[in-house]
């Protein structure tokens, strides 16, 4: 399976994003999916996860309020509000082993390239 992550770009503080993760070779509907993200200096962190169905979702203290992860069978969406200068990151999407989200990096399988979001202040 290879993931693709798009819709990244340069956004004014206070601005909004919406990120796009597609699944190539191989369904991604069976599995959990996660957003994470690296900013520069930091380790990876979980950014906001949803299941299988799409019916449970999780996110990060930091983006709750104003982060929203959704999905149909093609994509996973990340939509992206009142962004901040620390909100700027690689974001990468990820598809878990399971049908469930996980906050740890090591619960899923395969990650897409990661899309540059910058946001100015």
């Amino acid at each position: 399976v290879q993931l693709q992550a798009s819709g990244g770009g340069l956004v004014q503080a206070g601005g909004s994003l919406r990120l796009s993760c597609a699944a190539r070779g191989r369904t991604f509907s069976n599995n959990a999916v996660g957003w994470f993200r690296r900013a520069p200096g930091k380790e990876r962190e979980f950014v906001a996860g949803i299941n299988w169905r799409g019916g449970e979702a999780n996110y990060a203290d930091s983006v709750k309020g104003r982060f929203f992860i959704s999905r149909d069978n093609a994509k996973v969406a990340l939509q992206m509000h009142s962004l901040k200068v620390e909100d700027t990151a690689v974001y990468f999407c990820a598809s878990a082993y399971s049908r469930v989200t996980a906050l740890s990096p090591n619960a899923y399988r395969y990650w897409g390239q990661g899309t540059q979001v910058t946001v100015s202040s």
